[in-house]
């Protein structure tokens, strides 16, 4: 399976921002966001609308912009659904869907689900086999296209690389970024999301940062893998330490998101994808990625 390649350029912007807007304004955005020159946009998958219909919206609102998942669930839909959903939105947007799955989290799978969580590395395996095995009858790609994983352990990690065709770390530093590139050699995909805030206040940056950290420092999949990293208690506590959160989030200005976006190109990325914070979470940042255009793009 591994070693197909999709060219989803250098900078990307990842949001979840779109889900709070009716899909009609969610179009226009992603125009826009290729109208400012950004190559991909990544989308999640939470308990919003689903991500697979609103990909085929941006795509067919677009004419360029790549998108991608960030990540889908594999506990959503059975294996067979997802690889045939990937080479449908393949015939008809060829080159511009990126697939990006994951195993999500415990309360996620077991609670909102309703699935069974307890071996959450082995269900993306055999997933990933039961993907390749896929029967398919329709006009579309024999082979599915590339596929990456929401890794962060070196387990998954690995498996992005051989059975997968490269990762998508979310909520990790710079520091992840070059143990991951190590651990998945020189040719996968390697696509970092990394949040940032565009404010120099100090105490207002911290604030927003935190509110933007903090649903991720609940769960237990993001914290295990910063103190993999050497980030201790203290530092998921009480919303993050200065240490961590400056590790996780830039901010200041726009040429320190450029600064920190060039540390992990450093690092061995192949992408990465900005995601922008706001004081409230379902705010568009529309202005901040246009500030951010120019510097990322150029």
């Amino acid at each position: 399976m591994a070693g197909k390649t999709i060219d989803i350029g250098r900078v990307g912007i990842w949001t979840g921002a779109l889900d709070s807007v009716p899909s009609a304004e969610a179009q226009k955005l992603a125009a826009r966001i290729e109208e400012l020159g950004f190559p991909t946009l990544w989308i999640p998958e939470t308990i919003a609308r689903d991500p697979f219909v609103t990909a085929t919206l941006l795509l067919g609102a677009t004419s360029k912009l790549k998108i991608a998942t960030g990540i889908a669930n594999i506990y959503a839909r059975d294996a067979l659904t997802m690889a045939n959903t990937q080479r449908s939105l393949e015939e008809a947007f060829p080159g511009r869907f990126l697939l990006g799955l994951g195993v999500s989290h415990e309360h996620l799978v077991d609670r909102v689900r309703h699935h069974d969580y307890s071996k959450p590395y082995s269900a993306m395996v055999k997933y990933l086999d039961d993907m390749d095995n896929a029967l398919f009858i329709g006009v579309g790609p024999a082979e599915r296209p590339a596929t990456v994983l929401a890794a962060l352990g070196p387990k998954m990690l690995t498996l992005a690389g051989t059975k997968a065709d490269g990762a998508h770390p979310y909520f990790v530093p710079v520091e992840h970024t070059a143990q991951a590139r190590e651990i998945l050699g020189p040719d996968p995909i390697l696509a970092p999301e990394q949040m940032a805030v565009l404010e120099t206040d100090r105490s207002k940056a911290l604030e927003i940062a935190r509110g933007g950290m903090a649903i991720y420092l609940r769960a237990p999949n993001y914290v295990n893998n910063l103190k993999r990293l050497g980030f201790t208690d203290d530092d998921v506590a009480d919303g993050g330490s200065e240490r961590l959160v400056d590790a996780i989030v830039v901010s200041g200005t726009v040429d320190d998101v450029r600064q920190r976006v060039q540390a992990h190109f450093d690092a061995g990325a192949s992408h990465v994808c900005v995601q922008v914070l706001s004081e409230n979470l379902t705010t568009v940042p529309e202005p901040a990625w246009k500030d951010l255009a120019a510097a990322l793009n150029g």
